[in-house]
């Protein structure tokens, strides 16, 4: 089990309470520490509010002296991205392989890569008139958006989307699908092997017809629809 967690966040940090609001009830995984590249991010004040250690990190984000020293002050065993929009150094992916995960707000590996982040995914990918969005959670490695996947969950995309309200519908489903699969490699069922291949046994039953159907279902008929991912994991 892989018990403290730090998560790295550059916005408001709805992913980050999200995430919170799952591990609350004290049992690890717990958050230890929030870090961000931005002095007045949201995602700061809430980690301060829950008495977490809420840090900025210095140099925009880059300095991975500073944010290998963190994780090592804090004893972190998991690193969260949510919704941060900093490159990670090369030595902390290279420390801590198979333990950094992110959320990304498209069905990767479509509309992800460098820049692609919050507006722009959703403005592109209805400009580019894909049919289905959705969210992915996958760990970090070198490179932008191209590690291993972990999970994803599709949303549609409505007719008359706007970027702004197709975001909204993502970020539903990104609240619901982070925390389990954070949950499922914290304790280790959803993992990287030596060779740095995926050991997921996420269900691989759960149809886009299924996830179209369920996306206007209540928060708990979704998030049940999501467990089922990690049935078995």
């Amino acid at each position: 089990m892989l018990k403290r967690i730090a998560v790295l966040a550059s916005g408001g940090g709805s992913n980050l309470a999200a995430l919170h609001d799952y591990l609350r009830d004290g049992a690890p995984p717990e958050i230890v520490l929030v870090a961000s590249d931005q002095p007045r991010a949201g995602a700061l004040e809430r980690a301060r509010s829950w008495d977490i250690a809420a840090v900025t990190l210095s140099d925009r984000g880059s300095d991975a002296s500073q944010i290998e020293r963190l994780l090592q002050e804090h004893a972190v065993e998991l690193i969260v991205l949510a919704g941060y929009l900093r490159h990670v150094p090369r030595s902390v992916v290279a420390a801590y392989r198979g333990r950094i995960i992110n959320i990304h707000p498209a069905l990767l590996p479509s509309f992800g890569g460098a820049g692609m982040y919050g507006r722009r995914v959703h403005a592109a990918v209805i400009e580019h008139g894909a049919r289905v969005s959705g969210a992915t959670v996958h760990f970090v490695d070198e490179e932008y958006d191209r590690g291993p996947i972990i999970a994803q969950w599709p949303v549609p995309v409505l007719y008359d989307d706007t970027p702004e309200a197709l975001a909204a519908r993502v970020l539903h489903v990104e609240h619901l699908l982070l925390p389990r699969a954070v949950h499922a490699v914290a304790r280790g069922s959803v993992h990287l092997d030596d060779e740095g291949r995926l050991v997921c046994p996420v269900s691989r039953e759960a149809s886009v017809a299924s996830a179209f159907t369920l996306h206007s279902e209540s928060d708990d008929t979704i998030a049940e629809a999501i467990d089922r991912l990690f049935l078995d994991a």
